[in-house]
């Protein structure tokens, strides 16, 4: 192969190796930002999706779909309270975690990923969660929560009011 050749070749290579990437990248969502007193981060989109973000939360929107529209959260670290309106179709919102997957069609939920857990509580609604290996599967519904961790299993429990204020405090509520 000429040097020419070689380099046309890893010219190509890079180029569809970005734009691998560029389809994972985050979502350019049309939602709006507020702070809050509390030191949490409030994001209102288009689409009445409300998404309430602990402060100091790591987390990435997206656009699985690519229709313009955030239909998915990558969270890594603290809290997320999500409202989510419902609606017609298949596609459902998600928010994935190193250890899970949450999705839903429409509720409020809150989804916590710290050190090797993810905690998923439901505030109204029912909000399916599963391990992001795809080893168990649980739903829940008002006042349920699950901790998934990577191994174990899912047990589904009514969270005390304790444990529950103690996750809306954390995010303003």
């Amino acid at each position: 192969m000429t040097m020419l050749a070689r380099a046309g070749f890893i010219a190509f290579a890079a180029f569809c190796l970005l734009a691998g990437d560029a389809a994972a990248q985050p979502a350019k969502p049309a939602c709006t930002s507020a702070q809050t007193l509390q030191g949490t981060q409030t994001l209102r989109c288009e689409t009445a999706i409300t998404i309430v973000a602990e402060n100091g939360a790591k987390f990435e929107l997206r656009d699985r779909n690519r229709d313009g529209q955030v239909d998915s959260v990558e969270l890594s670290s603290k809290a997320l309270l999500l409202e989510v309106p419902k609606k017609s179709g298949r596609t459902r919102f998600q928010v994935v975690t190193p250890q899970a997957i949450a999705a839903v069609r429409g509720t409020r939920w809150a989804v916590d990923a710290e050190g090797g857990k993810t905690s998923v509580f439901v505030v109204n609604g029912r909000v399916n969660v599963a391990r992001a290996g795809g080893r168990g599967r649980v739903d829940l519904g008002p006042g349920d929560g699950v901790d998934v961790e990577t191994s174990g299993q899912l047990i589904v429990k009514r969270w005390p009011p304790a444990r529950v204020a103690a996750l809306m405090a954390r995010l303003g509520q």
